[in-house]
């Protein structure tokens, strides 16, 4: 596995990178609001260009009253549920850990590991993955088959999330749900990058990640971490670098992170905060000098899905505690079981 498909090995319906045409906006780019102006004006023209493709999509066997959706990929789970279409599906993969009602269905298996077998066992009628979902021969023997797949194209704006929403909702049939639901996502996003705009300082943050058994990673650039921290008010620590590399005390010590970043699942493998705190390369930084450590769960920090503007807010509030935020009302999306 690449470096660069860690996050994805641990949270569901993430990419790996992005390209640079595609960087995330956030305070660290001078024309974010531009950006954000111009996502929003793009969902306008793909709503059109979604309810032509829409007429051909309701005759398709997912919108039969027998429908059988299995849904690849956290986020893309995310979406099904923030539709309201959970009803229809019979089965997701093993990273679908929100809401937790999703873990009910039967499992397909790994993101990254998916077998023609095991998902053609479920007899379903479309098959809804992330752009991680693999591996592709797997893919193209369910779809050799007779059964439909959409498949979301990667990307880690809130842009392309609103796109991944109404891609889902005109799969199921639910465009004028999706759409309601991306306006009121983007609404969300403009709202609290607002609030992003008004800090004062940037916070130098090293995201480390601890995959299984495997070496201590750091992110560079093009990562989803990078992006949630440039999104939060952040600077990411490490630009020397794309995607995730082994961890170097040398390198960790001079990058001189003011707050380390890690997932809730890594800081327990570590043994807890003292723990990191107390590790040879990290102890003279300004983060451990100050015991600065956030950790929150990692569906949750780079998923990129539905949650995306909370998962942004309750970032920067850690990032920034000298600023007080406004709260984002709380959505059907961000408070499900």
């Amino acid at each position: 596995m690449k470096n660069t498909d860690v996050i994805p090995a641990l949270v569901a319906g993430t990419q790996s990178t992005f390209p640079q045409s595609e960087r995330p906006i956030g305070p660290g780019n001078k024309s974010r609001d531009d950006t954000l102006v111009w996502n929003w004006c793009k969902t306008s023209f793909r709503r059109s260009a979604i309810a032509l493709s829409a007429l051909f999509l309701l005759t398709s066997p997912a919108h039969a009253e027998d429908a059988r959706i299995v849904s690849v990929g956290g986020s893309t789970t995310e979406i099904v549920y923030a539709l309201g279409a959970e009803s229809e599906l019979v089965g997701v993969d093993s990273t679908s850990l929100y809401p937790k009602a999703a873990s009910e269905f039967p499992d397909v298996g790994y993101v990254r590991q998916l077998s023609a077998e095991g998902l053609l066992s479920l007899r379903p009628t479309l098959i809804l993955a992330g752009a991680e979902a693999g591996p592709e021969a797997a893919l193209t023997q369910t779809e050799a088959a007779g059964v439909r797949i959409v498949k979301l194209d990667e990307g880690y704006t809130p842009g392309e999330v609103a796109e991944h929403i109404e891609t889902v909702g005109a799969a199921l049939g639910r465009e004028e749900k999706a759409a309601e639901v991306a306006d009121i996502f983007l609404a969300d996003v403009k709202a609290v990058l607002a609030e992003v705009a008004k800090v004062k300082t940037h916070p130098r943050v090293l995201f480390m990640l601890q995959a299984g058994r495997g070496p201590m990673l750091v992110s560079g650039k093009h990562t989803a971490a990078s992006a949630m921290i440039e999104l939060a008010g952040g600077v990411n620590a490490v630009s020397e670098f794309s995607g995730y590399k082994p961890f170097s005390p040398e390198a960790a010590t001079l990058a001189a992170p003011d707050v380390i970043l890690m997932t809730n699942e890594t800081v327990e493998a570590l043994g807890g905060a003292d723990a990191v705190f107390s590790q040879a390369a990290l102890a003279p930084t300004p983060a451990a000098q100050n015991g600065n450590l956030v950790s929150m769960d990692a569906l949750y920090l780079a998923g990129f899905g539905p949650r995306l503007a909370h998962a942004i807010h309750d970032l920067a509030e850690k990032l920034h505690p000298e600023h007080e935020f406004t709260a984002l009302p709380a959505r059907p999306w961000t408070e499900a079981e």
